[in-house]
C-alpha cells in the first residue's frame, strides 16, 4: 500500500473535526458526541444581568444625534433578546428620561417608558441620573418607577451589588427642578460612609453600579470620584463598576477594578445604532459581558 492510500485508509476508518483550528481524528467506533465530552465543558454562570443606559426618552423631536421617539423601539428589540437570555436582573445605568418643560410632562415621559422596561424579566434596579431629576424630584422619579431608595446594595447567589447616587451638588443638596449644573455631580459624605459600612460587612464578590462616571476627573466624573476608588479598592472586594453618562463604549482598570461605560441607547437612528448587554457572572469572578448592535463585548477574568 503506497502513501496515498494509507492516508486514505485512515481517514476512511476515523471521523474528523475541526476545533479551535486544530484537526482531531476520532476512531469509526467512537460518536463525535463522545468524543467532544472528553473536553472540558464550559462552567455555567453563576448569575445573569441584563444592562442598558440613557434611553433618555421623550416624546419630542430628535436633537442632534438623540432620537427619543425611538427609544422605544431600541428597547422593544432588547426586550425580545432579554425574553431569550432571562436574566435575574435587568440595571438601567441613568438618564432614562430626557427633559421636559413640566413636571407633568416628565412624569408622562417616565411613565411611558416604564411601562415597556417594568415587563422586561427580572428583578429592576434604576439608577439615578442627572437628566432623570431635571424636573422631577428624586421622590417623584423613585415613586414613579416603584424603587425605594436612590442607592442601595443587595445579594445574589453569593455576589454583592451596590447601587450609588452621584446626583447631589457640591454642598450636598439633592438634585431636583433644574437646582443643578450636570457637571457638577457629588457623592455625599453620609453615602460615602453608607458605602464603606456596607462594604466591610459584604461577603461575596462585589460589582458596583452609578451613572456619572468614577474612572475620569474630566465634566463626566464624580467631583469626589478619588475618594471614592480608594473607598472600593480598600474593600479588596469590588470587581468592576459599571457607568453611563458619557454614551460611548469605554474601559479602564485602576488598581484591579475595570471601570466599563456602557453604550447609550438613544445615540443615533435606526435600531443599528441600539446598545445593550448581557453581564454574566462566574463562581470563580469571571465578567463576561456580550454586547449587541453598537455595545462591546468584554470578557475579564
Amino acid at each position: 500500500m503506497n502513501s496515498k492510500d494509507r492516508n486514505d485508509a485512515i481517514l476512511y476508518g476515523r471521523r474528523a473535526f475541526m476545533r479551535d483550528g486544530s484537526l482531531f481524528l476520532l476512531s469509526a467506533g467512537v460518536g463525535l458526541s463522545q468524543g467532544l465530552s472528553s473536553f472540558a465543558e464550559e462552567p455555567k454562570a453563576q448569575l445573569r444581568f441584563g444592562l442598558v443606559t440613557d434611553l433618555h426618552y421623550a416624546d419630542k423631536a430628535p436633537g442632534g444625534s438623540r432620537h427619543y421617539r425611538e427609544t422605544l423601539a431600541k428597547l422593544e428589540e432588547a426586550a425580545l433578546q432579554f425574553a431569550k437570555e432571562k436574566p435575574s436582573h435587568v440595571v438601567e445605568l441613568g438618564d432614562f428620561i430626557d427633559a421636559a418643560d413640566s413636571v407633568a410632562t416628565e412624569k408622562k415621559y417616565l411613565g411611558r417608558v416604564n411601562k415597556d422596561f417594568a415587563e422586561l424579566p427580572g428583578k429592576k434596579h434604576y439608577v439615578l441620573g442627572n437628566h432623570c431629576v431635571y424636573t422631577l424630584t428624586k421622590d417623584e422619579f423613585l415613586d414613579g418607577v416603584g424603587q425605594k431608595k436612590s442607592y442601595y446594595s443587595f445579594d445574589d447567589r453569593g455576589f454583592h451589588f451596590v447601587v450609588l447616587d452621584a446626583c447631589f451638588r457640591n454642598d450636598g443638596k439633592p438634585y431636583g427642578r433644574k437646582n443643578f449644573q450636570w457637571t457638577d455631580p457629588n457623592i455625599p459624605q453620609e453615602q460615602v460612609e453608607w458605602l464603606q459600612a456596607d462594604l466591610k460587612k459584604a461577603t461575596g464578590k462585589t460589582i458596583v453600579f452609578v451613572h456619572q462616571r468614577l474612572d475620569v476627573s474630566n465634566h463626566y466624573g464624580v467631583k469626589n470620584a478619588a475618594q471614592i476608588r480608594r473607598v472600593l479598592e480598600q474593600s479588596g472586594k469590588v470587581l468592576a463598576v459599571f457607568q453611563g453618562h458619557s454614551h460611548k463604549n469605554e474601559v479602564k482598570e485602576i488598581n484591579g477594578i475595570h471601570y466599563c461605560v456602557h453604550r447609550a441607547m438613544i445615540e443615533g437612528s435606526g435600531k443599528e445604532n441600539n446598545g445593550y448587554s448581557i453581564m454574566d457572572l462566574f463562581a470563580d469572578g469571571t465578567i463576561r459581558i456580550t454586547g449587541f448592535r453598537k455595545q462591546e463585548k468584554y470578557n475579564w477574568s
